[in-house]
């Protein structure tokens, strides 16, 4: 079975995946952990990249993080450029490493973008990760280091969460941590059918 997990920019997508990787039947792929190594390794990926951003985008085959921040969270079309380079490369990488996954009771794909890149047709079952507004704001601030003007950005670039609870199987609101895992719990049980 293959499970996507997605949610907003600052929503604690992070906190419930380590959630599940605590059981030892699941598999874990992180969209956004693995992009940045494709971003370095994939001559595809550079070479599209290139193309569209410049030169400048590169320094010595790493990939120049601000120079491309500044240009795709302040315009939208860019940011659609962006994903279109990367989402159908890591969703090749993504097949291939659930391939591998025999062993294992489901696989979770957890990535911002699950909708937004059209990749939630692949995925037998999507849980929505969620948090009120002024508390993702301040998570992407304290984690990113930015101004409150550039985290609101960040998460106007997005799909927005109601959109994604309605087209999703299941829901977890991370405000609390106890209840967070709760709900982890019961939707684990759920997917591997051993409800207690």
């Amino acid at each position: 079975m293959i499970v996507g997990l997605t949610g907003g920019i600052g929503s604690g997508k992070s906190t419930v995946i380590q959630f599940f990787e605590n059981y030892n039947n699941v598999a874990v792929y992180i969209a956004d952990v693995e992009a940045k190594k494709l971003i370095h390794t994939s001559k595809v990926i550079q070479q599209k990249i290139i193309e569209n951003f410049g030169k400048e985008a590169y320094s010595e085959g790493v990939l120049n993080r601000k120079y491309l921040a500044d240009i795709v969270f302040t315009n939208k079309e860019k940011l659609t450029v962006l994903n279109s380079i990367i989402h159908p490369e890591v969703k090749k990488d993504f097949l291939n490493f659930s391939l591998k996954q025999n062993n294992q009771s489901y696989v979770i794909y957890e990535s911002a973008l699950l909708f937004e890149t059209q990749n939630n047709t692949i995925f037998d079952k999507i849980i929505c990760v969620s948090a009120p507004l002024e508390v993702r704001i301040e998570r992407v601030i304290q984690r990113d280091g930015i101004t409150r003007e550039e985290a609101l950005r960040r998460v106007s670039n997005q799909m927005s969460q109601n959109k994604k609870i309605l087209q999703s199987h299941y829901h977890i609101e991370n405000i609390d941590l106890n209840t967070t895992r709760n709900h982890v719990d019961r939707i684990h049980n759920i997917l591997t059918k051993t409800l207690t």
